[in-house]
């Protein structure tokens, strides 16, 4: 199966300009401004072949928007390559973005003041859509998403999740082979979640679109996405399934301690390793313990792990390769 997506050796640097302490220092930076590199993408490599839906995840700064930004022609990348559906996307971006369709979930491409029919309509010019097919997407996409009772409201009018999901048709009206969903369900109800997230999986499976999905949200990730990239400090640190991940560390088990002292302790071991039996035997031979809860260690949690350091990856990717 061909690679839709092409990611070799990528780095994306910013400088930031350093702000020094006191008035003298202050006084002397609108002279003589001093300043830091940050490395938000460090030599970053993957492939996606066509079809595939992949979250794209990490903690907060950890590079994920730069990159889905180098993928979509709006950043170009400092050092590396990217091959995105045969463009090179910072370099054949007015070709390239026909092929495309990205939604940032804190961002709005909608007219704010048109009815949001307009805004297709809008859409059906720009990416030069044939009336058929601008007509059989739109009237599937509204039956799926149940849009019929607001299409026609002002994009002011709209509810959060109304709104949402007004995005994404106007993302894939065209019918783009590749989508870049960065964070489409922030602050959705559970509702709206679930129809987003059905509408994205039937996408991928009926037109095999291509789709790389970012979120902070991993019940999103769980019910879309087979495939699960990871990356910290603009590194990559796991490219796998979830199923993978969830077997290699569902013997990890954090329990939190309530001590008579009122404190609250968490600790976390792997039982394949060490039984709870001994462990707890520990526990309360060093501690003065009022009561313990067990956390179950489901893809959230294991993926807190991860982010604060308490399971490491290397094992795991040193197996696989």
């Amino acid at each position: 199966m061909e690679n839709m997506i092409e990611v070799r050796d990528v780095k994306k640097y910013y400088k930031i300009a350093k702000r020094e302490k006191g008035m003298a220092a202050a006084a002397g930076n609108l002279f003589n401004r001093k300043y830091e590199t940050k490395r938000a993408v460090d030599d970053i490599s993957f492939s996606i072949k066509k079809g595939e839906i992949v979250g794209f995840i990490g903690p907060n700064g950890a590079g994920k928007s730069t990159t889905v930004k180098i993928l979509s022609g709006i950043l170009y990348p400092d050092a590396g390559e990217v091959k995105v559906g045969g463009f090179i996307p910072y370099k054949q971006r007015k070709q390239y973005v026909k092929n495309i369709g990205v939604v940032f979930g804190q961002k709005s491409q909608l007219n704010w003041d048109l009815p949001l029919i307009e805004s297709f309509e809008l859409m059906k010019f720009i990416y030069k859509i044939p009336q058929k097919k601008y007509e059989e997407n739109l009237r599937l996409f509204s039956k799926l998403l149940d849009m019929e009772e607001f299409i026609n409201q002002p994009v002011r009018q709209l509810s959060l999740g109304q709104r949402m999901r007004g995005d994404i048709v106007a993302s894939l009206l065209h019918s783009p082979e590749i989508v870049f969903l960065d964070e489409p369900t922030i602050g959705l109800d559970v509702v709206a979640k679930e129809r987003i997230r059905e509408f994205v999986r039937y996408m991928n499976e009926t037109e095999r679109t291509t789709i790389i999905f970012t979120t902070h949200d991993m019940q999103d990730i769980e019910k879309v996405c087979d495939r699960l990239i990871i990356i910290d400090k603009g590194k990559k640190i796991y490219d796998g399934s979830i199923e993978e991940i969830k077997n290699r560390y569902a013997n990890i088990k954090t329990i939190e301690l309530l001590l008579e002292d009122g404190r609250k302790e968490t600790k976390t071991f792997d039982v394949s390793k060490t039984p709870m039996s001994v462990v707890m035997e520990s526990l309360f031979s060093e501690k003065n313990i009022k009561d313990i809860t067990l956390c179950e260690s489901e893809i959230d949690s294991i993926i807190r792990d991860i982010y604060e350091g308490r399971v490491i990856l290397d094992d795991l990717e040193a197996e696989r390769n």
